[in-house]
């Protein structure tokens, strides 16, 4: 079975995959990420959880990954396959696409070859890699197979440990001019509120990212272990406190996309992410307090992600796909 190598590195966890040329998820994997071990630690994580989906492959198919596509938060520069800062990662400069295509290209010790694998199964030579950021390749699945088929223009949100988004014009995503397109989450939407990690302070994904409302939920119902899901959980069973620190966190929401509405004005905004699994309970106030800030502008379609949390791990597979395309016609 021809297939690539997929992987979508989030904040906290990890999703793998194997996928189809048709887009067939083909075999599924999650690790957490490990950031409270630091930097290193989530590389070599990354490194290894490649390297197993490559064995994986190689166990059920007999036959080498025709390439792989890995997707990382932060700055991308996806030309060269630096992935050059996250905020919530740690890391900068770093050569992720030289890094993996010189982990994948060997094949693993104990395998034996069951042949059909082609020019790159067991020679020794770089698997084709292609890097691209974790959101804007989310948004690019859902545009071409999601929630964003079919429509000229949208935003994509991605509402998880931090917030990131994704433009889509006609069916490409635009990365803008140095990699840093669609970061919403770094729109300062309370001035000299909570430090940011990207250095800033009252950035959007202090506020409303999960992580900001899990930190929110924790401190004012005593629970450590509480958690963004339990909050909502909490509205929905009509808590005073938790409807306070989802009030909250849903007004800086809407403030930072009445921002992307004045300067982008998309049709449609797709949300996205752990955070958007809470359904009406946040697509219901967030629908009102857009209505609320909207002066000029035309009021988006806000609609859910239809791929959910796989979008970033299916898209990683479609850039691997098309990676591949474009080496034949070169």
């Amino acid at each position: 079975m021809k297939h690539v190598i997929a992987l979508d590195v989030g904040g906290t966890g990890m999703k793998a995959a194997l996928v189809a040329q048709d887009g067939t998820l083909l075999h599924e994997e999650r690790r957490p990420t490990g950031r409270e071990q630091g930097t290193d630690a989530v590389v070599a994580g990354i490194l290894d959880f490649a390297a197993h989906l490559r064995d994986e492959g190689l166990r059920r198919y007999g036959t080498a990954a025709a390439a792989a596509g890995v997707v990382v938060p932060g700055t991308v520069d996806q030309e060269r396959g630096i992935a050059v800062f996250s905020a919530n990662l740690g890391w900068r400069d770093l050569p992720m696409r030289q890094l993996l295509g010189e982990r994948l290209s060997k094949w693993p010790e104990g395998l034996p070859h069951k042949g059909g694998g082609g020019r790159r199964a067991g020679h020794g030579e770089p698997l084709p890699v292609v890097l691209g950021h974790d959101v804007r390749t989310g948004a690019y699945a859902e545009g071409r197979i999601g929630a964003g088929r079919g429509a000229d223009r949208f935003f994509f949100v991605a509402l998880g440990t931090g917030i990131a988004g994704g433009y889509g014009i006609d069916g490409r995503i635009d990365p803008g001019a140095h990699g840093n397109g669609g970061e919403i989450g770094h729109i300062v939407v309370r001035p000299g509120g909570p430090q940011c990690g990207c250095g800033a302070r009252g950035c959007l994904e202090t506020l409303a990212s999960a992580a900001a409302i899990t930190r929110a939920w924790a401190a004012a119902c005593g629970d450590p272990d509480a958690d963004a899901a339990d909050c909502a959980r909490a509205v929905e069973a009509g808590d005073e406190r938790a409807q306070r620190v989802w009030d909250d966190a849903v007004a800086a929401l809407a403030d930072g996309l009445v921002v992307v509405q004045s300067l982008l004005d998309p049709r449609t905004v797709i949300l996205g992410g752990g955070l958007a699994e809470a359904g009406e309970t946040l697509f219901t106030p967030l629908r009102a307090a857009l209505q609320e800030r909207i002066t000029f502008q035309v009021p988006p379609t806000l609609v859910p992600a239809m791929l959910k949390d796989t979008a970033g791990c299916l898209g990683a597979g479609l850039l691997a796909w098309d990676l591949l395309s474009l080496e034949v016609t070169a």
